[in-house]
């Protein structure tokens, strides 16, 4: 994280939005946008991502603006919490790091018929089972190993290739985004090295701020939408947050390497080497989006396999099958991606790479992206916060469409540097103070714990408290975590 704190312009233009004028840095071709309450904007200026905005209003084809979520905090080039829509018909650039290293790192939500009562007393043997049952840190492989041949099919064909092996079943396919399917994806466009490096990592969870927590509804704030979504008070869910693990790393890392010369060969200026990109409809372009969309593919196909590991565990430590014990998905959605999709702009409908880089896609009720099942409610929107705090289920609203893009955003939202959070934890049982708050957590390291502890993030509330308010999606219902496995 960056050390120094940001003291450029936000101009507070209504409707939690802070502009950054295009007079702020040579070469913005468009503002920046910063969605925030008061609250949130001081830890905002406590790092450079607010610069980075900036950056990125100077990329060829960008449009309306350069934008970032409430959970905004520094990353690679792009802030975290950043989207940007470029228009290829104007020289639009794609660019890997407005993606991130783990393409498709997205969160799978689950329902269950469990509820609290039935599941207070067994908390510690569950988690315990998912710990033990479900690989997680650095490097981990899992019990699921593809060859070269058959971990192409995988990216090619999306979780179909694994359910038809039995790992799931076809209705998961339709509470995917996309059905778990980017088209365009090309396997063969992918290095060895990233293949290799993904044969043996589907279906583990991987180290860093990736989780599978057991949680518990604690609020409903639409009881209507709720329903639609089969969620009520004191039901248990499990939430997944994982994305395409070594593959997806190895993809963005292939393509950074070829994009490095780019912009002197198109003849533009970038004012931070790590925002590299290229032309979308060049050839660096299309080769990357190829790679990128099958490393998005093998993201959907991971959280489908740890997924199944989590069904199998519950019916272990139940003594029923998954599907007795209600074990449906409600929906699972990339918050690191680029899609080419329709939107109004200055009046006019167009196609635009949106990039989302720690963002969610929330698109608003009789979307005809929305799966059937909620098109009369709007898009599940599923924000993960901290391990000590809440997690919510939010829905897609028009608002989205108007302002960012149809989008809202991802989490909570660093609010310490990994580093930081490692020194507060010297000499604290971070898991203690955790079942100290009725939540069990087990980890492969002690570091994984320091690193995520709650007071690493933002209040997570006060994230959603921005976007309801700015009318970037809605709130419907609040978890809190009973018990988290973590790398």
């Amino acid at each position: 994280m960056a050390k120094e704190g940001y003291t450029g312009p936000l101009e507070n233009i209504g409707c939690c939005c802070h502009r950054i004028p295009k007079s702020y840095k040579p070469g913005m071709r468009v503002p920046g946008h910063i969605y925030a309450t008061d609250k949130l904007l001081e830890s905002i200026r406590k790092d450079q991502a607010a610069d980075q905005v900036a950056n990125v209003a100077t990329l060829p084809g960008i449009q309306v603006a350069s934008i970032a979520m409430p959970d905004i905090h520094w990353g690679y080039g792009f802030c975290i919490g950043g989207v940007c829509a470029t228009d290829p018909d104007e020289g639009g650039v794609i660019s890997p790091g407005g993606v991130g290293y783990d393409i498709n790192c997205g969160v799978r939500l689950v329902k269950t018929n469990l509820f609290l009562d039935d599941v207070k007393h067994h908390i510690k043997e569950l988690v315990k089972a998912l710990f033990y049952t479900i690989p997680s840190g650095a490097g981990r492989t899992g019990k699921y190993k593809f060859d070269t041949t058959e971990t192409r099919r995988l990216m090619g064909e999306g979780p179909k290739f694994v359910i038809a092996r039995g790992l799931g079943v076809a209705r998961d396919l339709d509470h995917t985004e996309a059905n778990g399917l980017i088209d365009g994806g090309d396997p063969h466009q992918v290095s060895d090295h990233a293949v290799k490096r993904g044969a043996e990592q589907c279906g583990t969870l991987g180290s860093g701020n990736h989780f599978l927590e057991v949680q518990v509804v604690d609020s409903v704030f639409d009881a209507e939408v709720a329903k639609a979504f089969g969620l009520e008070l004191n039901q248990i869910c499990v939430m997944i947050h994982s994305g395409s693990r070594g593959l997806g790393y190895q993809v963005c890392d292939d393509a950074l390497a070829t994009f490095r010369n780019c912009p002197q060969k198109y003849g533009f200026e970038l004012p931070d080497r790590q925002l590299a990109c290229a032309p979308a409809d060049s050839p660096e372009g299309r080769k990357y989006i190829a790679q990128m969309r099958a490393a998005a593919n093998y993201g959907f196909c991971n959280r489908q396999l740890l997924m199944h590991q989590a069904r199998e565990v519950f019916a272990q430590v139940f003594g029923r099958s998954w599907d007795d014990l209600g074990m449906e998905q409600l929906y699972d959605v990339a918050h690191n991606i680029a899609k080419f999709e329709e939107h109004t702009v200055e009046g006019k409908k167009k196609k635009v790479w949106v990039h989302r880089k720690g963002a969610t896609r929330a698109f608003p009720a009789g979307h005809p992206e929305v799966p059937e099942a909620f098109r009369a409610v709007g898009q599940p929107v599923i924000i993960p916060g901290d391990m000590g705090r809440a997690s919510w289920v939010l829905v897609g609203s028009q608002g989205a469409m108007e302002k960012t893009f149809g989008t809202t955003c991802h989490g909570a939202g660093r609010a310490m540097s990994r580093t930081a959070a490692l020194k507060d934890g010297v000499g604290r049982k971070i898991e203690r103070e955790l079942e100290h708050k009725g939540v069990i957590a087990m980890a492969s390291s002690r570091n994984g714990l320091a690193e995520e502890q709650p007071k690493a993030y933002k209040n997570v509330d006060d994230v959603v408290e921005a976007v309801h308010e700015a009318d970037l999606s809605r709130r419907v219902a609040r978890m809190r975590p009973l018990g988290v496995i973590k790398g």
